[in-house]
């Protein structure tokens, strides 16, 4: 069967980067449509509402019968998929797609995805939200064998375990391969056969099952079902493997059972605040998580002030529940996009101001709370509160919608290393310091657990992904040659 593969350098990665680096980045999203006539274009659609979790590149392949049709493109989804010439190319009635933001690989366009093979017994497509923690191990072991890699994404690894595989049946051999990988994994894929949606055993990262007009519909987070005015069904289970063909949709459980451990933080960031993850409400869990704040973190304040976008709704709830004023003292600039402005030392100094400006009305004369969702570097949090008292804050007491974090995520965020990461290198009072505030506190462990609808078990595993906050890694870290130690969160609070 032909593939046809077009490749386009766009106008750039997300010009964000020189500013943002203070920040955990979105990870990926996947999507995919089977058996609808514009299977294209309701998968571009549901790209443009997963943006938030990738802004480096996309992909779309579709397949119409006779051949797969590929479009992968460095930038954002709109920069590409919005021009009738390349829409044109993706004939078909069945379509999956990606949006990337890179947590292994360079942004390059060999590594954009959907990826594509040919095997021997015909195409197949597969795109990866998440990180596989041996995937370099399996590399050397694969290119020994005479594997020939094209990119250096771990999403490529799959491919070539199916591809050695020695089961028959292509079901068999993805099985097989996904078998033998570690880490956090949600896949969408597609075949001659049909189409495929897969989560880890730990359901580490979220998939969803929706349906539009009779075609089946895979997609992250059900904001991309909402766009495309698709009915949401169910969430693809923790293990569980789903095959959709004419025929219908079929279930597999291919993997022993074991405790669910959903990522945490999707809750804290990672989602869109109008998804539903896993029977929760993004929004209203965020607002409970800003409640909780204001329970075990007061503050003597005059009003309560976001840090935009990410911490706006753990902002309303500590408000409400703090009996506080919520107002916008921090105006988020939504149009900068990317720039071409080189980032030299003077515009990396103004490059907060690029996204965020002081609301001087607002503020002058007042004692500010001011929520945002974490700290990672605090170099961010620091011209944030220099902004706030610029503008004539009298006191700043900065608070933190989710716990410290203290260790690097390798299931599909790109999180600094743990040396760069201010949270495990300095106390809460070296931090509220560092960053210039009257007071820091951040959500405890058990709080957040709360917010979720939760009580963390204690002496047990946690219910959850949590490694970020804890250290307690669910899988092995085969690739970094040893497991993280295990050891209890810290946490306190200055003020």
């Amino acid at each position: 069967m032909d593939v046809h593969d077009q490749y386009g350098a766009g106008s750039g990665v997300e010009a964000a980067g020189p500013f943002d680096g203070d920040h955990l980045h979105e990870e990926c999203g996947v999507f995919g449509v089977f058996g609808h006539p514009e299977a294209a274009a309701l998968t571009a659609l549901g790209l443009h509402a997963l943006q938030h979790r990738g802004q480096e590149a996309a992909g779309i392949v579709s397949l119409d019968g006779e051949a797969f049709c590929l479009e992968r493109h460095i930038g954002l989804v709109g920069d590409t998929f919005t021009k009738p010439a390349v829409m044109e190319r993706l004939k078909g009635n069945k379509a999956i797609g990606h949006t990337r933001y890179s947590t292994t690989g360079a942004p390059v366009l060999q590594n954009v995805q959907p990826m594509f093979a040919e095997f021997a017994g015909g195409g197949f497509a597969v795109a990866h939200n998440g990180n596989l923690t041996n995937a370099r191990v399996l590399k050397r072991t694969l290119q020994g064998r005479g594997s020939i890699f094209q990119s250096t994404s771990d999403t490529e690894t799959i491919i070539h375990l199916i591809a050695t595989s020695n089961r028959g049946p292509l079901i068999d051999r993805l099985v097989d391969a996904l078998r033998q990988i570690e880490g956090a994994y949600a896949i969408v894929a597609l075949s001659e056969g049909g189409m495929i949606g897969c989560r880890d055993p730990l359901g580490v990262r979220p998939l969803v099952l929706g349906e539009l007009d009779g075609a089946a519909v895979l997609a992250s987070e059900t904001c991309a079902l909402d766009i495309i005015g698709a009915h949401f069904i169910r969430d693809i289970e923790p293990g569980e493997l789903v095959v959709i063909t004419e025929r219908g949709i079929e279930s597999l459980r291919p993997f022993q059972p074991v405790r669910p451990r959903f990522c945490i933080f999707e809750y804290v960031y990672f989602a869109r605040p109008d998804s539903v993850v896993e029977g929760r409400n993004i929004y209203n869990v965020r607002k409970n998580i800003g409640a909780e704040l204001a329970l075990e973190s007061p503050a003597p304040a005059d009003l309560v002030v976001p840090v935009p976008d990410s911490g706006t709704p753990a902002a309303i709830g500590y408000a409400q529940a703090a009996n506080l004023p919520f107002e916008l003292g921090i105006i988020r600039n939504h149009y900068v996009g990317r720039t071409f402005i080189q980032p030299t030392d003077s515009i990396r100094r103004m490059g907060v101001k690029l996204k965020h400006n002081a609301n001087r009305a607002m503020l002058e004369g007042k004692r500010v709370v001011l929520i945002d969702d974490s700290i990672v570097r605090g170099t961010t949090s620091l011209k944030i509160v220099e902004m706030v008292r610029d503008a004539g804050a009298t006191e700043v007491h900065m608070r933190i919608a989710s716990p410290p974090t203290t260790d690097s995520c390798f299931y599909g965020v790109d999180t600094p290393e743990k040396s760069k990461l201010i949270a495990s290198r300095m106390s809460v009072e070296e931090i509220a310091a560092f960053i210039k505030v009257d007071s820091l506190a951040f959500l405890s462990i058990n709080g957040l657990y709360r917010a979720v609808g939760e009580a963390r078990r204690q002496n047990a595993e946690p219910q959850f992904c949590d490694a970020c906050f804890t250290g307690e890694y669910p899988t092995r870290l085969t690739d970094h040659q040893e497991e993280a130690p295990r050891r209890p969160p810290r946490l306190a609070a200055v003020g």
